[in-house]
C-alpha cells in the first residue's frame, strides 16, 4: 500500500471512529447546544405564536380560567376527583400555537431556547418552587430513550435546578415496563396505560421530601397521577408537577 493510500485510510479511519464515538455520546449524554433564541430566526418566529399561562387557574391542575376568581377554586374535573398530586401548574398552553416548538423539541431535537422553556417554567411553578426539594423528571423507558436520544423532561429539570434552589433528582424514579404512546388513547387509556408503570430506585432520597415531577406536556394528567401515586407511596410529603405546556381545552368530567 502506498503512502497516499496509507495517509487516506487513517483519515478514512479517524473520521468515521469520531463519527461513531459522536453518536455513542449522543445516545449516553443529552445534546449540549444550546443556542440563544437570537441565533435562532425559526425559534423566534414559534415563540411569536405561544400563549402563556398564569393564575386565574384550578389551585389543583393548574387548568386556566377565564375570569378571575378567589383562591383556592377548583374546576369542574378537579371538584368531581381530585387529583392524587397537590398542584400543577404549566407554562404555555399546548395548542396550535405553541404545537411545531414543543414538538421540535420533544422529537425533532431542537434543544434551541431550553434556557428560555426553563425560566418560564420557574415564573408559572413560583409559588410550587418556594420550599421545594427536588426536581424528578418523568422517566422514559430505555428503549424510548436510545431511540430518541435524550428525555425531554430531565433537560427541563436540568435546566431548572440551575436557576431554582431545588435540586435536580434525575435517578429517583424510573419505568418499570414500555407503554404504548400517549397519544393515540383516550383518558381513561391513558391511565391505564401507565398505571404501576413507575417505581421509586431511592426511597430514602424522597422520603419526606417536597417533590415536583418535571414533564413537557401535560394532556390528561395520567402520567403525573401514576408518578405522583408512585412517589407518595414512597413516602413523599408533597408531589406537585411542573409542566412546559398543557391542554387548556375543556375535557369530559372523569367517571
Amino acid at each position: 500500500m502506498s503512502k497516499a493510500q496509507d495517509d487516506s485510510l487513517t483519515q478514512y479511519t479517524a473520521r468515521h471512529a469520531k463519527q461513531l464515538g459522536g453518536a455513542v455520546i449522543d445516545t449516553l449524554l443529552p445534546p449540549q447546544a444550546l443556542l440563544g433564541l437570537d441565533a435562532d430566526p425559526i425559534a423566534r418566529r414559534m415563540w411569536a405564536d405561544v400563549t402563556f399561562l398564569d393564575a386565574p387557574w384550578c389551585e389543583a391542575c393548574g387548568f386556566p380560567f377565564e375570569y378571575a376568581v378567589q383562591g383556592g377554586a377548583l374546576c369542574a374535573r378537579c371538584s368531581v376527583k381530585p387529583p392524587s398530586y397537590d398542584r400543577a401548574r404549566a407554562a404555555m398552553a399546548y395548542d396550535e400555537g405553541s404545537r411545531a416548538l414543543i414538538l421540535s423539541f420533544k422529537h425533532g431535537g431542537r434543544t434551541v431556547g431550553l434556557s428560555s422553556f426553563a425560566a418560564q417554567m420557574r415564573r408559572a411553578g413560583r409559588d410550587l418552587l418556594t420550599d421545594a426539594d427536588l426536581l424528578v423528571p418523568v422517566p422514559l423507558h430505555p428503549s424510548r430513550l436510545i431511540k430518541r436520544r435524550y428525555n425531554q423532561a430531565t433537560l427541563l429539570a436540568r435546566a431548572l435546578a440551575k436557576i431554582t434552589p431545588a435540586q435536580f433528582a434525575p435517578d429517583v424514579l424510573f419505568r418499570t415496563r414500555r407503554t404504548e404512546s400517549q397519544g393515540r388513547f383516550n383518558a381513561r387509556a391513558r391511565a391505564d396505560n401507565v398505571r404501576g408503570a413507575f417505581a421509586v430506585r431511592r426511597p430514602d432520597h424522597i422520603k419526606g421530601r417536597k417533590v415536583i415531577l418535571i414533564d413537557d406536556v401535560l394532556t390528561t394528567g395520567a402520567t403525573l397521577e401514576s408518578c405522583a401515586r408512585t412517589l407518595k407511596r414512597a413516602g413523599a410529603a408533597r408531589v406537585d408537577g411542573l409542566c412546559l405546556a398543557r391542554v387548556a381545552k375543556a375535557a369530559a368530567l372523569p367517571t
